[in-house]
């Protein structure tokens, strides 16, 4: 089988029925299978699955009866797939037309790619900066503080603002809304680092791709609708600003003096 498509779910049922809705008016000339995991949704999301399931041969659907975090639940899903590629899709993601195919023929082109990426629109249509480099150490503080407005130019370049977004290259990183991985290369590196309950999962993963000699490339010839909402910018105490402290400090602990770019 060609390409796998990986969803993780949680309380996101709309955004879940508007991807799938999306998956299933495309065309793509191979084969490929779609596998939803669902970590414990509280808003119908698991009724909404189990009658999927039913209606869509071939859909794989995992339920957790808790929520394992964004790493476990997509590992969950890769270990059941089959997939020559493997396109790990938020369900607040919209894929229209050939994106995915423009993404697959550039992983068959390059083959240095372990991981390519979309580029992300918002609704309006403006861009998503999903291109990112490595954070430093102090990326988080100057993003979730005040002190950010005497760093704009660091902010600037953390999030490649300034980079023309028309042109494909390699990046460090891509947000993990969409990530379209080559199994061969993950077999290699291995599956996400389930220690990051939340957020900095997808910087780890790239970079350890990039420790192993692998490239992760920035596709903006692919284009999908990203329905983002950043939820760690809210209050530093809320559910999402402590998981994000806490993948940070363990992303800190995990690659302190690696010898990456950036670190």
């Amino acid at each position: 089988m060609e390409l796998s498509i990986i969803i993780l779910n949680y309380n996101t049922k709309k955004l879940l029925q508007q991807c799938l809705e999306g998956l299933k008016s495309l065309q793509l000339p191979y084969g490929y299978e779609i596998i939803v995991v669902d970590n414990a949704s509280k808003d119908g999301s698991v009724e909404f699955l189990l009658a999927l399931e039913k209606q869509i041969s071939g859909l794989k659907v995992i339920l957790n009866k808790k929520n394992l975090g964004y790493a476990a639940g997509n590992n969950q899903g890769i270990k059941i797939s089959s997939g020559k590629y493997l396109l790990i899709l938020n369900p607040d993601v919209v894929v229209h037309g050939d994106s995915i195919i423009k993404l697959c023929q550039f992983m068959e082109t390059y083959q240095d790619a372990a991981i390519c990426g979309p580029k992300l629109l918002n609704p309006d249509r403006s861009i998503q900066f999903s291109c990112r480099k490595f954070p430093k150490w102090y990326t988080p503080i100057l993003r979730r503080t005040p002190l950010g407005i005497f760093a704009k130019k660091a902010l600037r370049d953390y999030l490649m603002i300034d980079y023309d977004h028309s042109q494909a290259r390699p990046v460090d990183w891509l947000l993990g809304a969409c990530l379209l991985a080559r199994r061969q290369a993950m077999d290699k590196v291995g599956l996400m680092d389930e220690k990051f309950f939340l957020y900095f999962e997808d910087i780890d993963w790239c970079r350890r791709f990039h420790q192993s000699g692998w490239q992760v490339y920035y596709v903006p010839e692919a284009e999908m609708v990203h329905f983002h909402q950043r939820l760690s910018a809210g209050h530093i105490f809320s559910p999402a600003g402590r998981a994000h402290i806490a993948s940070w400090i363990k992303y800190l602990w995990k690659w302190k003096g690696r010898g990456l770019p950036n670190p």
